[in-house]
């Protein structure tokens, strides 16, 4: 990887990196030397989390806190921050029981957010995507351990689906 190009760090915008995956990757990217930006809406977790960061790194990360879904707060991000070489989104609601309880909720969240993001990436010339999926695009296994070479079935959850869905998005 490179972490510096014509002498400035690249910076790195995690979606969700307030959450656990997201918070454990934002301290090993500052601990790699890259400028790291968060965006989260706090819906699964805490601003706390900032200050836990520094204490660990010793660097504060810029954060925003915005949902991702409302396009116009993802532009106007975007258009403020046009030095973001890639993006690492776990942003998304996660809760599988209450995706069946809530589907809308959970695709326009999850769905909005990624079209957003890769609107914004597209216009702004982000030029790197590491989309956080689930193993719940597997569906029902036939087999364990599932792999990337896994066969994908049919989703059992709408939480799954927007998974799925995303991938599609994303290869398109």
């Amino acid at each position: 990887y490179c972490l510096i190009s014509n002498n400035i760090m690249m910076k790195i915008l995690v979606t969700g990196g307030t959450g656990y995956i997201g918070s454990h990757t934002v301290v090993e990217l500052q601990k790699k030397g890259f400028d790291v930006i968060i965006v989260d809406a706090l819906f699964n977790s805490r601003i706390e989390v900032i200050d836990a960061i520094e204490k660990i790194t010793g660097i504060r990360p810029e954060f925003e806190s915005f949902d991702l879904a409302n396009q116009t707060l993802t532009d106007d991000f975007f258009a403020r921050h046009t030095d973001i070489k890639g993006i690492i989104h776990f942003a998304a609601h996660k809760a599988v029981g209450e995706s069946v309880e809530q589907p809308i909720k959970y695709y326009r969240n999850n769905l909005d957010s990624l079209m957003n993001i890769l609107e914004a990436m597209n216009k702004y010339h982000v030029p790197n995507l590491v989309f956080s999926s689930s193993c719940t695009v597997y569906g029902e296994p036939d087999v364990n351990p599932v792999t990337e070479n896994s066969p994908i079935k049919k989703a059992t959850s709408p939480y799954g689906n927007t998974k799925q869905i995303a991938e599609e998005v994303i290869a398109d």
